[in-house]
Order: structure tokens, then sequence, then C-alpha cells
């Protein structure tokens, strides 16, 4: 503010928020599906979604509502439930694809999550589906297992789609603060990931960590997850954000 020499401060105010939203607006078009103007008008057949995150982050909810919002826009799906350590996950996701009408590939708790992901691409390829979106385990405290596991899964993919995962959705939670950056640095090292679902932004949080993620990570912010609802996930507006945590 000093340099550009603003002494009004609803002049300053206005220079902040738009260096603000310069930042959430990064977009290195690393990602196949989305770009800063929303979706790609030809999209890859079937398009691939690996989503990743630490258990408990809202990344199963958020996998249904993407599925409701594909669903709504009249494509096919396919959801993998390859977080296989988790009976609870692959029940919800189960769950998940009941109430949004999409068909989910599943094994027994315990299963090889490679083996649930090479099923879910040939149920895909059978059933002509647009698009196929892989649920991922997130047990952190095991590091070198997850990474060893997640890289094993994009081999697979690899195998019958050389091009894919056409996105690596990372699902953070909006109330975690720093501790979300953290998991943005893990996540991004071990599978490269291209957006970022911010979740749980209700009323009490800010999501102001996404600023960190942006700015050092260069991973753009694709949705925002409000509520529970299947339609309770939106495309991330940086305008619409940085007004927001102002008017809060």
């Amino acid at each position: 503010v000093k340099r550009e020499s603003i002494r009004d401060p609803e002049q300053a105010l206005g220079v902040l928020k738009e260096d603000l939203i310069e930042t959430l607006e990064v977009d290195t078009g690393r990602g196949q599906i989305w770009h800063s103007n929303g979706q790609r008008e030809t999209l890859p057949k079937p398009a691939i979604i690996l989503v990743v995150g630490v258990n408990g982050t809202g990344k199963t909810t958020s996998i249904g509502k993407l599925a409701h919002v594909y669903r709504s826009q009249g494509k096919k799906l396919v959801l993998a439930a390859a977080d296989t350590f988790r009976a609870a996950a692959i029940d919800q996701l189960k769950e998940w694809g009941q109430r949004t009408g999409v068909d989910v590939v599943a094994h027994k708790q315990g299963a090889d999550p490679g083996a649930v992901v090479f099923d879910a691409l040939s149920a895909a390829e059978s059933r002509g589906a647009d698009v196929v979106i892989i649920d991922t385990a997130g047990r952190l405290h095991t590091k070198a297992h997850l990474m060893e596991e997640l890289m094993k899964v994009n081999r697979i993919i690899q195998r019958k789609y050389p091009e894919a995962p056409h996105e690596v959705l990372l699902v953070l939670d909006a109330t975690t603060g720093q501790n979300a950056m953290h998991q943005a640095t893990y996540f991004t090292e071990a599978v490269g990931v291209t957006g970022v679902v911010l979740a749980k932004l209700d009323g009490t949080a800010k999501g102001g960590v996404i600023f960190s993620v942006c700015d050092q990570l260069q991973v753009p912010v694709r949705f925002v997850g409000t509520g529970e609802r299947p339609q309770d996930l939106a495309p991330f507006e940086p305008r619409e954000f940085v007004e927001a945590l102002f008017a809060s």
C-alpha cells in the first residue's frame, strides 16, 4: 500500500482485495477437465478423476456431490470405492451412489485398491461411462504405505489410459487451518494434485489457508462444499470468496 502511495482506506482495501483475488486465480492448466472459466468444452472419455485427502475431510461426501453435478448434466458415471481400508467409506460411497443414481464398483473391506480401480475402469468401458471418480484411502499416519498405494493406483489407471488421471482433486477441510497446508504439500508431491475441493465451508469456517495453497503450491481451488445435500457443491469463485471474507 505504501509502495503505491495509497492513503485512502477504501482504496487500500480495494487494492488488497484485488491482490488476494489474483492469488486465488492461479491456473497452471495441469488438469484436463476444468480451467479457470469452468469445465472444458470437450472432455476425455471416460474422464477419470482421482480424489485424494485425509480421512474426515469430507472426501467421500465431496465425491457424492460431484457425482450429482455430472448426473444432472446427463453424464453416465462409475464411482470406484478404492478406500478399502474403511468399511464405512465403502458403505458411504454406495449410499451416495443410490442417492444420485450412479453405479459404484466396490470390493470387500481390506481388498486391493488397485483391483477395485481396475474393475471400475473395465466397468466404465463396458457401460460407456463418461466419468469415473475414484475414492482413495487417506491414512496420513502411514505415509510411506499410502504414497505407495496411490502410486500403484496411478499406474493401473495409466496402463489403461496413459493420459489419465485427467484430474487429481484434493479435498481439504476448511476448518483445519494450517494443517491443510501440510496435507496439500504432501499430496501434491505424492500424486501431482491438479485442483482442490474446499469442504465444510459454512458460516464458521473461513478457509483462509487456501491462499497459501494457491500461492505456494500453484494449485487452483475448483469447488467449495457448503453443506450436506447433493447440490451443496459449487464452482469456486475467487472474487465471491474474497468479498465474503471481508463481509464477515
